[in-house]
């Protein structure tokens, strides 16, 4: 029998423990709250989204960050069979929009029970409170830990310390900093799946809520990723899921020259849209333009375009051009916005970096450069989409871990 530790007791931490502990191992979890699963408890928006329906290849595909990397742990442990784990441990899921999986029961503490259950059924031992700071190393072997400032040895160590998101549930980039002491090397942490700061003020249309838009993300002029559905104004910004998602497809603003561009009617074409306009115009002849476009644009929006259109709000829509009117034509159909920054990664829903998946083997999720060290979910350098993605990452890594320590 060995003796393996988990530092963290999230869920690829859980997991790694539980598939450890059915090897036959004596397992102990330290985790530096005061109860596990906090970030648990709040993914989903408190729900749970444990993970997707699609097949393997397209959880590659919605993984922007070395998503290959991950054919092993996925094959070795799929998302089906992620939910028959959960089904045969009473856990009953259903699948929404976009191939979401979730507890039938929408509650996140549902799945933390029954992860919990199994830990103490396995005769896991959990320690509370517990800081790790240093990995002990006997020549290029794991031999243990420092925890609370006293030395805990093991044959074993699964690093699932989590990623530098949502600082307050514990994920404070502890795991990075204990890998680079051991000359790991670590991809710069940046926030992914987070809003984005324009330059352009945007106050006035804070709290706007725009649905069925098309988004472009383009760097330097050229697109990088498009996306289809809904987005939301802040007093800083832009957020909602189509801007979370195509965060995740730039490090950051030193790539290069950051656009959004927003498509408001994607349904129509530009002559259609024309057409449209001179019909509303049309009905509100005798009206000024600000006021003339309440049927095709909600009200906080209309502004905004209209200034970015260059055009004189007081003016009678009769009275407008051809021209003037192709330009509100364009502005409606390529609403740009230029990107100062992402917003700190204490507002990310995940981390992009860690440590690098280079040195992990990718079979394992053993360290190519200490033996018994392994990693699991976000402290290394993999960052999926939203949709449940990530979540499955985790209990995938967290399975091999386990089940090769």
């Amino acid at each position: 029998m060995k003796k393996v530790f988990v530092i963290g007791c999230g869920p690829s931490g859980m997991m790694a423990a539980i598939m450890s502990s059915l090897k036959g191992n004596e397992v102990v979890i330290f985790e530096k709250n005061d109860r596990p699963g906090k970030k648990l408890m709040i993914t989903g928006k408190g729900r749970c989204n444990i993970t997707n329906s699609a097949s393997i290849k397209e959880i590659i595909e919605n993984t922007p960050t070395n998503g290959k990397f991950l054919y092993s742990a996925l094959n070795s442990f799929s998302n089906a069979d992620l939910i028959d784990f959960f089904n045969k441990n009473g856990l009953m899921t259903k699948v929404e929009r976009g191939g979401r999986v979730f507890p039938v029961s929408d509650k996140a503490i549902d799945v933390l029970d029954v992860l919990l259950r199994l830990i103490k059924e396995n005769h896991i031992e959990i320690r509370f409170n517990s800081k790790v700071t240093d990995i002990l190393i006997d020549g290029k072997c794991v031999k243990g830990i420092i925890v609370n400032g006293k030395k805990e040895f093991c044959d074993s160590l699964i690093l699932a310390s989590g990623g530098k998101s949502y600082p307050s549930t514990g994920s404070t980039g502890d795991g990075y900093d204990m890998a680079k002491k051991l000359g790991l090397k670590i991809v710069e942490p940046h926030p992914a799946l987070v809003p984005l700061i324009t330059i352009e003020d945007v106050s006035e249309m804070m709290g706007l809520t725009l649905k069925n838009i098309n988004a472009k993300l383009c760097i330097n002029g050229k697109l990088v990723r498009e996306e289809f559905g809904e987005m939301l104004f802040t007093h800083f910004g832009l957020s909602g899921p189509v801007i979370l998602t195509l965060s995740s497809f730039f490090k950051t603003v030193e790539d290069g020259d950051v656009v959004i561009k927003i498509d408001l009617k994607p349904a129509l074409n530009h002559e259609k849209l024309d057409e449209r306009l001179q019909r509303d115009f049309k009905k509100y002849s005798k009206k000024e333009l600000k006021n003339s476009l309440n049927d095709l644009l909600p009200r906080s929006l209309i502004p905004y375009v209209i200034r970015v259109s260059s055009l004189n709000p007081d003016k009678r829509v009769s009275e407008l051009s051809k021209a003037e009117r192709g330009a509100l034509v364009n502005v409606i159909k390529d609403l740009v916005f230029r990107i100062k920054s992402k917003r700190s990664i204490n507002e990310a829903i995940i981390t992009s970096g860690g440590v690098s998946t280079k040195e992990i083997n990718p079979k394992t999720m053993e360290s190519r450069l200490i033996k018994g060290l392994f990693f699991a979910g976000e402290i290394i350098d993999v960052d999926a989409l939203t949709g449940g993605f990530n979540l499955q990452i985790s209990f995938s890594t967290g399975y091999l871990a386990g089940i090769n320590s």
